[in-house]
């Protein structure tokens, strides 16, 4: 089936906004069997939108658009479509009834330019927004006179917003597909996300050993991050559940060390788990992440829970006031060592009565670095109350935004290994 994905902001031509969209629809369409088979930007232009619409209908039996459906003067997608499929423009009630609700529960006047958006092609689908107040539309152009054959096609329209399309896309949009554009045979996908393990040394490690299942029908994909490598195993058809939970046994059995969590966990989701199961706390102390650690925990539901808190001692004065490490440690071994790593954690241990602590100490960049100690280098230290602390070094010759992202994630998988046995 073909899929295309039209995006209608300017702002993403220019580059001032980051098109996330096309990386999270891109892959949930994928996991539920559906494949992009064209992504396109253009700017939110009458000219540029129409054009773009009645192309992608002209050879698609499914057109996603994205952005152009609020209030404002530039949102002027759903009136164009509405004009290109010469379908009259009617008030949805409905929706009008939950923008004001919207606004209602905010305790905020509600401009009277905002019903624009009840306004709805006539025989549209509509998708109620629960976190805003565009809603999504969907039209089914039949006969789909952009076609040389006639050709039926789906329209589906959906808000800009992250917060508002990602809900949208996983609660209404998916399930409609599924019902509406079918697959052939079932779907079926599994990701192993792992760490600290290179994409061409897995590669290298099971494509031999995969080889037969792929002969079968296994499709074997590898998506590689600073650090980290995702596994993903997927096809069609009755046999592939055995298929894919061979290849799982297969790669479990060459690297579950490195293996952290499936589909999509994020390696802090798994390590807040592992606390909440055995009903341990956590501490962190950080210098060069800048607190990145710590917002990296608590942004899993339910991490107030296990996660006592977090000390950002940035200088190596705040790293002896509030951890209590010695200055001749410092004068001796200079902050980014394995003995201030060490006195890190166990200072948070202690300040915190947690009962595992991590830390942080590195030279981010660009400057900072010596012969012996070159920027990205990286020392991570780990304090428990049952086990001998624990300090390795890292070196991640990066910018400073990914060099904080990485020693974020060896952090976190430092610990998990030590929740799970696997260190």
């Amino acid at each position: 089936m073909e899929i295309e994905r039209i995006t209608t902001v300017t702002e993403l031509l220019r580059g001032r906004v980051l098109n996330t969209h096309q990386q999270w629809l891109g892959q949930r369409l994928a996991d539920s069997g559906h494949t992009l088979s064209r992504q396109v930007t253009v700017p939110d232009t009458g000219q540029a939108i129409r054009e773009a619409v009645q192309t992608a209908l002209g050879r698609a039996e499914l057109v996603i658009t994205t952005g152009g459906l609020g209030p404002t003067s530039d949102d002027i997608t759903r009136e164009l479509i509405a004009d290109l499929l010469a379908r009259p423009l009617c008030r949805d009630d409905s929706i009008s009834s939950q923008i004001e609700s919207f606004f209602e529960r905010r305790n905020r006047p509600m401009p009277e330019s905002v019903l624009v958006q009840a306004q709805v092609p006539k025989g549209a689908v509509v998708f109620p927004n629960e976190h805003g107040t565009a809603p999504g539309l969907v039209i089914e152009v039949s006969p789909n006179m952009f076609h040389e054959k006639g050709k039926p096609a789906w329209l589906l329209m959906l808000p800009g917003p992250p917060r508002e399309l990602r809900p949208m896309v996983d609660d209404q949009a998916l399930p409609f597909i599924k019902k509406h554009l079918p697959l052939e045979q079932g779907f079926h996908c599994r990701t192993l996300r792992s760490l600290g393990i290179g994409e061409s040394m897995v590669e290298d490690m099971l494509l031999g050993q995969l080889k037969p299942l792929m002969d079968r029908g296994l499709d074997l994909g590898f998506c590689a991050r600073t650090g980290q490598v995702d596994i993903r195993l997927s096809g069609s058809g009755p046999e592939m559940p055995a298929l894919i939970a061979e290849a799982e046994a297969t790669i479990r059995a060459a690297i579950d060390k490195q293996i952290y969590g499936t589909d999509d966990e994020t390696i802090e989701q798994v390590v807040v788990g592992c606390l909440i199961a055995t009903g341990e706390t956590l501490a962190v102390a950080e210098s060069c992440t800048g607190g990145l650690l710590g917002h990296h925990i608590t942004n899993v539901p339910g991490a107030s829970a296990i996660f006592a808190g977090g000390m950002l001692t940035y200088s190596n004065e705040m790293k002896q006031i509030l951890l209590g490490v010695n200055e001749s440690t410092l004068a001796q071994h200079g902050a980014v060592s394995k003995e201030v790593a060490v006195e890190m954690a166990e200072g948070a241990l202690a300040v915190s009565g947690a009962d595992h602590a991590l830390s942080v100490t590195g030279i981010a960049g660009p400057d900072g670095g010596t012969a012996d100690k070159p920027v990205g280098t990286v020392w991570l230290g780990l304090a428990s109350k049952d086990s001998r602390p624990l300090a390795i070094q890292k070196f991640h010759p990066y910018d400073r935004e990914t060099f904080k992202q990485a020693t974020v994630h060896q952090a976190l998988e430092m610990l998990r290994r030590r929740l799970q046995k696997a260190d």
